[in-house]
């Protein structure tokens, strides 16, 4: 049994991870010309890892069995998180719009939710797939721009792909973080998972500096890995690691339906772009939906006693 300060505290949190995954979808649009995809998730994710053994290296020294023993675990985790989750999106947002990222990240709760009762046997009420539903409905509303018509004119391009790629591995990062159980900390167990991606990140970036016309990494470049390390990948991701292990998997994955309405507000207020009534509706829709699919279910019981 948790803590309740501790679900109330992860309740809570479930709003604030989206925010900060929003600057790293922002800094993607300047980052073309700047730094190529899998040098920034590179620069993000070796800081990130750094920074993180510095902090927890005394657990990390005393859990060595066990990081040994599940090397190949955070191999995978690394790929599917910090791999297909953050270079992927970076190329794929080169060719697709907005909109269509918007749209296809919108399945991905639902995807994990749905994964998450039948793999995990995590419980699942009514009130969780009523706020499920009306979730992927207000995000729905928000990529549309309100214009349900729209949806018949909706194309898959080069960029689609990429993203839906990243959909799929993002639902199984999910759901693997929380079938392979881990006595590590939420922080120790974020440092062995972003050294599992330096592999394949090192690997994307050698390949992209081979190319012609690559980018000479500068001040700008390392201005961005740091941020990108610090805000989206140490806070966001230790921020879900954590929410995870206290809420479950599927409702944390509800904060996902939120990064439309955020990325749409952060594109008000940075760049100047501006808000639809489709937002204010999209908003009635995915906040109570959010708050549902996030609470806890209530055992059922028989004659006092929990089934």
């Amino acid at each position: 049994m948790h803590n309740p300060a501790h679900v109330r505290l992860a309740r809570l949190s479930i709003w604030l991870i989206p925010l900060l995954w929003t600057l790293n979808n922002l800094m993607a649009r300047v980052a073309p010309g700047v730094v190529e995809p899998y040098t920034l998730g590179l620069m993000r994710w070796g800081i990130a890892g750094v920074l993180l053994t510095v902090l927890v290296h005394e657990e990390l020294r005393r859990e060595w069995v066990h990081i040994a023993r599940t090397w190949h675990h955070h191999l995978v985790l690394g790929f599917l998180g910090m791999v297909a989750c953050g270079a992927w999106v970076y190329i794929g947002g080169r060719t697709t719009t907005a909109t269509n990222i918007g749209l296809i990240y919108s399945a991905a709760p639902a995807l994990i939710a749905v994964c998450s009762a039948l793999w995990l046997h995590e419980r699942m009420g009514p009130l969780q797939w009523l706020g499920v539903a009306l979730a992927l409905f207000g995000v729905l509303h928000v990529v549309v721009q309100g214009q349900w018509a729209g949806l018949a004119d909706f194309r898959f391009v080069e960029g689609d792909l990429w993203i839906l790629a990243g959909v799929v591995c993002w639902a199984l990062y999910a759901l693997l973080l929380a079938h392979w159980r881990s006595p590590l900390g939420a922080a120790a167990r974020l440092a062995v998972i972003a050294w599992g991606s330096v592999p394949f990140l090192a690997a994307g970036t050698a390949w992209e500096m081979a190319q012609p016309g690559t980018p000479v990494i500068g001040p700008q470049a390392w201005l961005m890995g740091i941020v990108a390390a610090l805000i989206p990948g140490l806070m966001a991701f230790g921020l879900y690691g954590w929410s995870q292990q206290i809420l479950g998997a599927s409702k944390v994955a509800a904060t996902l339906y939120l990064s439309p309405l955020y990325g749409a507000l952060a594109a008000w207020w940075l760049l100047g772009e501006s808000l639809g009534w489709y937002h204010l509706w999209g908003a009635a829709l995915l906040l109570p939906g959010v708050y549902l699919a996030s609470r806890p279910v209530p055992l059922r019981t028989t004659a006092g006693v929990p089934s």
